[in-house]
């Protein structure tokens, strides 16, 4: 799979997200009409990922948001009701987006060698279409208040599971050699990071997507495999 062929398969959009995001949220959007809420709410999250890009979140005030945004304060109450919800429900949509996404294409795979390749790639995949809201969420995790801490760990911690899952249920199916699959999960984890945090000196280097998703996959599968096994290409 590749990136040309997952943007095909896989659809993410702004509008999407957002769409999600104010079904998700009825109780508190002040805006009943879909079309309207909508539009401002992709207005409203561009508007934060550009201002949390130059400043921070920590240091961005709603005015300034509303600045950028071209929205009044009036108009923004109407979406979230402070700084810190409006941190809450962007974190929260990314979790549920990533970990869906993940888990319906790990599905697709029949044997573990093939669900670890379609696991880093999806990843891969999800954050180079999705590198402001990646970046985002790992940059501004230290600045919840205690409860969202809890749930942006809980959310980084059950993708590493699902790479243990997979090296676990290898390894008992002989697919795998025996290792230590929480510490390998984690350099998986950490790799992928690598990709989004640092997007401009893999942009200097020329390198893809699909170059760095080879790479990993090749550098993990010389490590995990079998003798006689190579992951799937």
């Amino acid at each position: 799979m590749s990136f040309k062929e997952f943007s095909k398969t896989v659809m993410v959009s702004m509008e999407d997200i957002c769409r999600d995001i104010f079904h998700a949220n009825k109780g508190t959007i002040k805006v009943k009409k879909e079309a309207v809420g909508v539009r401002n709410l992709i207005n409203i999250y561009d508007a934060t990922l550009r201002l949390s890009n130059r400043k921070g979140f920590h240091a961005m005030s709603l005015r300034d948001l509303a600045r950028e945004s071209g929205l009044s304060l009036g108009a923004l109450y109407s979406y979230f009701s402070s700084k810190d919800q409006l941190l809450g429900i962007i974190q929260e949509q990314g979790y549920r987006m990533t970990t869906k996404m993940l888990s319906d294409e790990i599905k697709k795979a029949s044997d573990p060698a093939e669900k670890l390749e379609v696991a880093v790639r999806t990843h891969l995949y999800l954050s180079e279409a999705m590198q402001p809201w990646f970046y985002f969420f790992y940059m501004e995790a230290r600045h919840l208040d205690k409860e969202e801490q809890k749930k942006a760990i809980a959310s980084e911690l059950y993708t590493e599971q699902l790479f243990v899952s997979i090296l676990d249920d290898g390894i008992k199916q002989g697919c795998f050699r025996p290792h230590d699959t929480v510490m390998v999960a984690s350099v998986i984890k950490a790799m992928l990071q690598d990709w989004y945090l640092k997007r401009w000196k893999y942009s200097r280097r020329k390198v893809t997507v699909d170059d760095y998703a080879g790479f990993v996959t090749g550098f993990i599968g010389a490590y995990v495999n079998s003798p006689g096994k190579a992951m799937p290409s």
